[in-house]
């Protein structure tokens, strides 16, 4: 990911992370003995031709549905939780490489970004022209950008050894 990525993602990524952590802490799914007994013990509506038990067919139906609903359940589940690790890495690694940039670069990044503040805004509180304005966002994605790349570097020397 790029710093002008991060610039315009920077909210909705976010948004996501509250929206997937409400998932994560709320998963349960449907509880598996629930669903084996309605399948197992359910009793026909119509009238009944088989006086004897359920056959063994529904029984080992139920207990297939259960292992793919298990399964299905821990692959959603492990999706949410590792797209919310990503995101929460990637926006920890933006924020703390905004800290590190040069001169009143810091202030004005988390105030164009974190803080939503329009050029406008952004002009009036660091009394600069528009093109300033321009020019410190430049700046700073420039440098984010070396940072970033610090980043994928070390990652992939990681990698390949």
């Amino acid at each position: 990911m790029k710093a002008g990525e991060m610039f315009k993602g920077y909210q909705d990524m976010r948004q996501e992370c509250i929206v997937l952590e409400f998932q994560i802490r709320q998963f349960e799914g449907v509880s598996h003995g629930d669903v084996i007994e309605s399948m197992t013990f359910s009793n026909p509506q119509e009238e009944k031709v088989q006086t004897s038990g359920l056959s063994d067919r529904t029984g080992k139906t139920a207990i297939r549905y259960r292992r793919v609903k298990e399964r299905l359940d821990d692959d959603w589940y492990d999706s949410l939780l590792d797209r919310y690790q990503y995101l929460q890495e990637e926006i920890q690694f933006f924020e703390y490489a905004v800290t590190k940039l040069s001169g009143r670069l810091p202030e004005f990044i988390r105030d164009m970004v974190m803080e939503r503040m329009s050029w406008t805004e952004l002009m009036s509180k660091y009394s600069v022209g528009h093109s300033m304005v321009g020019k410190y966002r430049k700046m700073a994605e420039k440098e984010l950008n070396v940072l970033y790349e610090i980043r994928e570097k070390q990652a992939d020397s990681y990698m390949l050894s």
